[in-house]
Order: structure tokens, then sequence, then C-alpha cells
């Protein structure tokens, strides 16, 4: 059934939500946080929406990048995703300050701020970047299958919408059950990977050479379009729109210091899980060095090829097998976060609740056609291609959500004395310069051509 939402006037920092208006009013101040305790027990009572947020930052898109990025140039491109890694957690660190200072999530208050003509193109384009991510992700989920069970492409792609339920049913028990859900899925994706980069032994001077930058990212033209792509691929639009509203989860006070305090742990929390999220695209990049680097397969930058390969190369199948395992564990950890996402900005910005399997169901069905699509008519080979083509979407709409969440964070009268410190400020808006540079220079080689 679709219920409306009443608009919320738009009040000062700390001002109290209209109950109708909460983001995510299923989990809405669901959790209890402690008044009393030590230092571990109120950071345990947050943990958790930046585990949901982190997904996003090692789906199958952010494999393609680093795929071709460690096959091609070994461990030359860590210092890449250490970069996009750091700006991932700024820009985070900074929805968790919007989201707890005003009481509202992103797509409200744009909502609130901007005329409708500028509010409908923002709404169209975050409704893009969650199909384009949901696109990856059933493209990934789909590839895992086949790899593991045998099941083909076009089959694996349409059995990806079933994940939908398991997802909602969850949602419906409570926002722990999805954090725990995540966190073990996480844990299992970093156990994968700590065998496979065992197994493939890498030489750990270079791997750590590797996180200093290089002057030939900038001079080689191809090194430069593959750091572009990491990037690209790492910071998701929607996941700013979907943290705002995540953080709303816990039950704090009112007042300015349970304020300040919510937003100090909930700053640790996405900065321990977007961590993580390094860690694994490192050692997806990592492993792809050691492995197909070494040994001179500089052109693999497809999974099924990777997947192929690695085996004989390490003379062992248990890190295919464990590589394959890790895909499908991504794929299936990050529908979370189109899910949610897509609630947070229908309601946001249209003040329009529709039945949330309805709504995933849509979000799954707009991003299944093209998909089965070219599936069946290209094969692999158009999977592949189709995959660099959501994280080129992602980068293109990424400015979009940024921009609008750098203006709120330096609004003192929006934010009152929660507004984001100046260091906080220029380095945001300096993040927004390079990526809406990077995404003109996307364009411009792609007009002419390069």
């Amino acid at each position: 059934m679709d219920l409306p939402v009443t608009e919320a006037a738009a009040g000062p920092a700390g001002a109290a939500p209209d109950p109708q208006s909460r983001s995510l009013p299923d989990v809405h101040r669901s959790v209890a946080v402690p008044n009393a305790g030590g230092f571990l027990r109120k950071l345990m009572a947050f943990l958790g929406p930046g585990y949901l947020v982190a997904v996003g930052y090692m789906d199958p898109g952010n494999w393609a990048t680093a795929l071709a990025g460690g096959s091609a140039f070994g461990y030359t491109l860590l210092s890449v995703a250490l970069l996009s890694s750091l700006m991932a957690i700024l820009l985070q660190a900074i929805c968790t300050r919007v989201g707890i200072a005003t009481g509202r999530d992103l797509a409200q208050l744009c909502r609130e701020r901007f005329p409708q003509a500028v509010n409908l193109p923002l709404w169209l384009l975050a409704e893009g970047a969650i199909c384009a991510t949901d696109l990856a992700e059933l493209i990934g989920t789909a590839i895992a299958l086949e790899l593991l069970f045998g099941i083909p492409l076009l089959y694996g792609v349409v059995l990806t919408a079933l994940d939908a339920f398991l997802i909602l049913w969850l949602q419906h028990k409570g926002v722990r059950w999805l954090e725990a859900l995540i966190f073990g899925l996480i844990t299992l994706i970093v156990g994968c990977f700590a065998v496979q980069i065992a197994l493939a032994d890498p030489v750990w001077s270079d791997v750590l050479r590797g996180y200093v930058p290089s002057a030939t990212i900038l001079t080689d033209r191809t090194q430069l379009y593959v750091a572009m792509g990491i990037i690209g691929a790492t910071v998701m639009p929607h996941n700013l729109y979907l943290h705002t509203a995540l953080v709303q989860s816990r039950r704090i006070g009112s007042d300015l210091g349970s304020k300040r305090e919510a937003i100090r742990f909930a700053s640790l929390d996405s900065s321990i899980a977007l961590t993580l999220a390094l860690l694994i695209n490192s050692s997806i990049l990592i492993t792809a060095a050691a492995t197909f680097h070494a040994a001179g397969r500089t052109e693999i930058a497809e999974i099924q090829e990777a997947y192929q390969v690695m085996a004989p190369l390490l003379g062992s199948s248990l890190a295919a097998t464990l590589f394959a395992v890790a895909l499908l564990l991504c794929g299936i950890n990050s529908t979370v976060t189109a899910t949610l996402a897509g609630q947070v900005v229908m309601e946001g910005f249209l003040r329009f609740r529709l039945s949330p399997v309805l709504q995933r169901l849509t979000t799954r069905l707009v991003a299944i056609v093209p998909a089965v699509i070219v599936t069946w008519v290209y094969g692999e080979s158009g999977t592949a291609q189709l995959l660099v083509l959501s994280q080129v979407i992602l980068s293109l709409q990424l400015p979009f959500a940024v921009v609008p969440l750098m203006m709120v964070a330096s609004d003192r009268g929006r934010m009152g004395p929660l507004r984001a410190p100046g260091w906080q400020v220029a380095l945001g808006w300096a993040i927004a310069a390079l990526i809406i540079g990077l995404n003109l220079k996307l364009i411009v080689d792609f007009i002419t051509g390069g």
C-alpha cells in the first residue's frame, strides 16, 4: 500500500522531526544506547550502520577495477585504493554528522532546501545510481553462481531476484539482524582473502611500497584511466543518502552533548568498517598482482578469466574456489545497500512511501532487464562490459550527491553548533572538486575517443 509522508518543516539543528517524516521509520531510534558504561559498551551500541554502508565499497564493480589494476600494474595502484578509501571515510563521517545533527536524511534535506526543478533531477540521478549498483551486484552474484555451481549466467541473473526476499525478511526482524548478517559475511570475506593472499605469497616489501604514490600514475595514461576507475568504483552516491538515515536508528538524547557523543561513535563505526573495506579491496588488488602480474598475465580484467587461471598459476584450486565464494558473499552483501537506499531516496525526495517488497522488486526488475538482454545476446564478454558501464554511471552521478551533502554540512543555519569543522569542510569540497574534474576528463576522453 502506498502511504503518504507528510512534509516536515526545516528547523534548526536539534529540532525533533515530524514522526511521519522519519527516515527508515521501521528502524528509526530502534536501537537503545546505554546512558552509562565504558567506552567499549557504548561503541558496541553504535557499531552496525558503518558495516551496512561499507558493503557498497566492496561490490563486484570494485572487483573489476582492482583486478584490472593489479594484473596490469602490480602493486602500484594500491596508493589509489588507499586515497579513495580515505576520501570515503571522510565523506561518510560527514554523513553521520549531518544525519545526527539535523534528524533528517540527505534526501529529505535536499527536498527542504532546493526547489522541485532541482529535486526531481537529483531524485532521478539517485535512483539511477541505485539501479546501476544493483546491476553490478546481480551480475557479480550471477558470475559467482556460474563459477561455483555451473548455473548458466542467464539463469543466475534471474535467480538473484530471490535474495531480495531474504533481505526484506531480515529487515522486518530488525536492523540489528541486518547488521549481524553483514558483519558475519564481511568476516567470511576477510577469511577467504586471507587464505588467498597466503597462497599467492606476495612480496610484502613491494606491497608496502605500493601504498606510496608513484609519478607513473599521472604520466602513464593507461594507469591514470584505471586509477580513475578505482576512485569511481569506491565512493557510492546512494551510500551518502543511506548513511544519513541509518545513523538515526540509534536512540540518543536530544541534547547537544548526546549528539556530539553520537557523532563521535558513529564516525568511529564507519571508519572501522571502511578500513575493513580497504583491506578487502587491497586484498583483491594484491592477489591479482601476486598471481597474474608476477606471471606476466597483465591483460586479465574479467572476473571469470581471473577465476579460470588462478588455480593453474597457484597450483591449488582452493584459492579459485575461495575467490568465487568471496564474490558471491559480496554480491549478497551489497543487495542490502540498494534495498535500504531505494527506500530512503524515494521517501525523502517524493514524500511517498512504497511497500518495501514492491520497492525492492521494482529496483531489481530495472536492473535485471538490461542484464538479461546483454547476457542473452553477448554472453560473458557483454556482462563484463556492463559491469564497467555501471561504475561509469556511478562516477558521473557522484557529484550530485557530494555537493548537496557539503552544502548542508557547511551550513551554520541548518547544522548550528554541530556544523562540520573547517578542515572537514575544506577537504570535503576538495574531494568534490576532484571527482568533478575526473568526470569531466572522462567525458572529454569519451567525446574525443580517448
